[in-house]
């Protein structure tokens, strides 16, 4: 939700400029910084029964989920500088509660299995669980908020309702997971002499994988938060001319027109993950992801092509953009597990902790980034908030060209960017189950040593 929804959130419902609303994302970039690998590491060295991992998940679900309701509610203040700090302090609570549950359940990944194919599987379901549930989001949200409208509430009203309800969604199952998930591969790493945050960092940057995945991540990220963050502005301003109550009818129902565009690319999204998991056991990860991210690129130029009032042909590039979209979801996040197995066979040390921590480091730093670039670019090219009150409303010719250039050729040159990495990509299958068998050999000489 924060994904899509936020930034046109700020400058449409707060009503903060566009170019001061992005300096609160950038303050959000230095609080990244700073506490996601520290959390990393804190959960790599914690000692309890229940495991490294699960407690956070146990102590921090619920406040993750309360969180949400700070995070999409703003006071009717005058004063831009004062709902600035609001906005910029709800959001670094809401990202330090994320990073706390976030880094320790993606952690968890290569401490469920060491198979090769089988981390491809498990990524894959989690993303299917990811999308179904984005997939609800992105379709209920407007509906609700929409619904609290036409109950006599406002729209901020409305996204704090939403922000509660779906915060309380989300922060279920991470709990049920912290209660029942064990972490099987664990037990070695928890012994392992404790490293200074600065020694570990060092050692997680002469990983030469884990390099090329650095790189993958933010390409990857940024074009997927490209299109998350600047598809609404295009939706209301280009294609629905500025009518901000826009409808679509889909399937009989009639949507908003976000809902029925991202509702149709998370769709198709789920429907391809399978094919993206035969399409990488059949070749490999780093191919399967190529091609995807290939097909994605000749659909972001197509973007350009949409006119007004073309929700026919909007729905068709929704649907073709769910197919690299969804090897975007899926791949990424199954390489990470192998370059930790790689630095296991150098350091002789796990340390899932603090990879994830980088992981989620960049995955929120693009976020925060494409969302400082993108009000940046809509305050310069002349981009209003519409008044308060008003249904339709135009925005000036310069803010619709900028809104349609980031939505495909700024999209398709960042795509690119991921093909270039991930074509240097060094660990392949074959190069893995070498090191697979080396991490087996050397444990089964230090349980016979033992």
């Amino acid at each position: 939700m924060r994904s899509i929804f936020y930034a046109i959130y700020l400058t449409d419902v707060v009503g903060i400029e566009p170019r001061l609303a992005s300096l609160g994302a950038l303050l959000g970039i230095v609080w990244d910084a700073v506490n996601d690998p520290i959390i990393g590491m804190l959960s790599d060295r914690m000692k309890s029964k229940l495991g490294r991992r699960r407690p956070f998940l146990l102590w921090f679900a619920f406040p993750f989920g309360l969180s949400f309701v700070m995070l999409w509610s703003a006071p009717n203040w005058e004063s831009q500088v004062g709902l600035l700090i609001y906005i910029t302090l709800a959001f670094m609570l809401s990202d330090t509660l994320t990073t706390l549950v976030a880094v320790p359940y993606y952690s968890l990944t290569p401490e469920l299995t060491q198979n090769y194919d089988e981390r491809t599987s498990l990524s894959s379901f989690r993303t299917v669980f990811q999308l179904a549930s984005a997939m609800v989001v992105v379709i209920a949200a407007p509906m609700i908020v929409d619904a609290i409208i036409a109950g006599g509430g406002s729209q901020q009203q409305g996204f704090m309702t939403a922000g509660a309800i779906f915060g309380a969604i989300g922060a279920l199952p991470l709990f049920i997971i912290g209660l029942f998930i064990r972490e099987r591969f664990a037990s070695e790493a928890a012994e392992q002499e404790s490293l200074s945050f600065r020694e570990t960092l060092k050692l997680a940057w002469q990983n030469v994988p884990f390099r090329y995945a650095v790189g993958i991540y933010m390409f990857n990220w940024s074009a997927v938060d490209m299109v998350s963050i600047t598809f609404p502005f295009f939706l209301l301003y280009w294609v629905a001319q500025g009518d901000l109550l826009a409808k679509i009818t889909l399937f009989g129902v009639d949507l908003a027109l976000e809902s029925a565009f991202f509702g149709m690319l998370m769709f198709v999204c789920i429907l391809f993950v399978p094919f993206w998991l035969w399409i990488s056991r059949r070749f490999n990860k780093v191919g399967a992801y190529i091609a995807g991210m290939a097909a994605w690129i000749i659909v972001q130029a197509m973007i350009f092509t949409i006119q007004p009032g073309e929700t026919n042909y909007l729905l068709l590039i929704a649907a073709l953009a769910g197919i690299g979209v969804s090897a975007a979801y899926v791949l990424p996040d199954s390489i990470l597990p192998d370059v930790i197995e790689w630095d296991e066979l150098r350091t002789r040390r796990r340390q899932e902790g603090i990879y994830y921590g980088i992981r989620t480091l960049i995955r929120k730093l693009t976020g925060a980034g494409v969302i400082f670039v993108t009000l940046q670019i809509l305050g310069w090219s002349g981009y209003q908030a519409p008044p308060e009150g008003v249904t339709v409303y135009q925005q000036p010719e310069s803010a619709l060209f900028m809104i349609r250039v980031m939505d495909s050729f700024i999209g398709a040159g960042i795509l690119t960017g991921t093909i270039i990495i991930a074509w240097f990509y060094p660990l392949t299958r074959e190069r893995y189950q070498r090191v697979q068998r080396l991490l087996a050999a050397r444990r089964k000489k230090n349980v016979e040593t033992t």
